[in-house]
């Protein structure tokens, strides 16, 4: 089993990554997949084609609120994170053919994550040896890191953008992962398709970093968003899928 979180900066195309990687690990049936969407936005489920509404499920932080302020349950004695495990397995966890999918959704009081991070780290801890991959989609900023949903991953994929401030991004995720103590194998920089390539080397020079190639522009992806329809739908000849998977392969995946 490997743990992939992908990163970066809003706007990189983080999310529409995580679903072409789905796409080709289902493919090369790299399955079963967990993926877990930490993005309050919860896009990552639109761009698969799953309604969790439709499918009754609810995300973790929908679930803390009807058990602990709706349901007047309470947060002393038995751990909030334990108490509410069973209920992310029935009503939080959306079980596909190929992967099953979880959201830990908008926070659940003003101004703290704190209960819905415990919760899916302890569901993380026992469900995860059921999988062969776990695909982690973050939000934009890098307190995440902080929260450390997982202290242990296999690859974190970063996106970068053309700019300053995305550079400075990615050298502030990198050292605020090894700060908090935050295990991986590998840190690589992706280009997000704004990216020209011949900037790689300079990912490499000015952040000592491996640029492991950038996402090619396709307005395939772009209509696809819009229309809400999946991009496991992706034609097979998308030159951002293709480039999604050489990417992967030079990672060894």
């Amino acid at each position: 089993m490997k743990i992939i979180v992908s990163m970066g900066r809003g706007g990189t195309g983080k999310t529409s990554f995580v679903a072409l990687i789905t796409k080709y690990f289902i493919e090369t049936n790299k399955t079963p997949i967990l993926l877990i969407d930490a993005d309050p936005d919860q896009s990552l489920a639109d761009v698969l084609g799953v309604d969790l509404e439709r499918e009754g499920k609810k995300t973790i932080s929908e679930l803390i609120v009807e058990t602990f302020l709706e349901g007047g349950g309470t947060t002393v004695g038995v751990p909030p994170s334990e108490r509410i495990e069973s209920r992310i397995w029935e009503k939080g966890l959306y079980e596909g053919e190929y992967f099953d999918l979880m959201a830990i959704g908008p926070k659940w009081v003003e101004g703290c994550y704190c209960l819905p991070n415990e919760a899916l780290k302890s569901a993380l801890g026992r469900i995860t040896k059921n999988y062969k991959h776990v695909l982690i989609d973050t939000p934009a900023g890098l307190e995440h890191l902080n929260r450390r949903i997982t202290s242990h991953v296999n690859d974190i994929f970063d996106l970068i953008d053309p700019s300053k401030k995305s550079f400075e991004h990615v050298a502030r995720a990198y050292r605020i992962a090894k700060e908090v103590n935050i295990r991986f194998d590998n840190f690589y920089v992706v280009g997000g398709y704004r990216f020209p390539e011949d900037l790689g080397g300079e990912v490499e020079k000015r952040l000592k970093l491996k640029f492991i190639g950038k996402i090619k522009f396709d307005e395939n992806i772009e209509r696809f968003i819009l229309s809400g329809r999946p991009l496991l739908e992706i034609p097979e000849n998308s030159p951002a899928y293709r480039s999604v998977i050489d990417i992967m392969i030079k990672a060894g995946y």
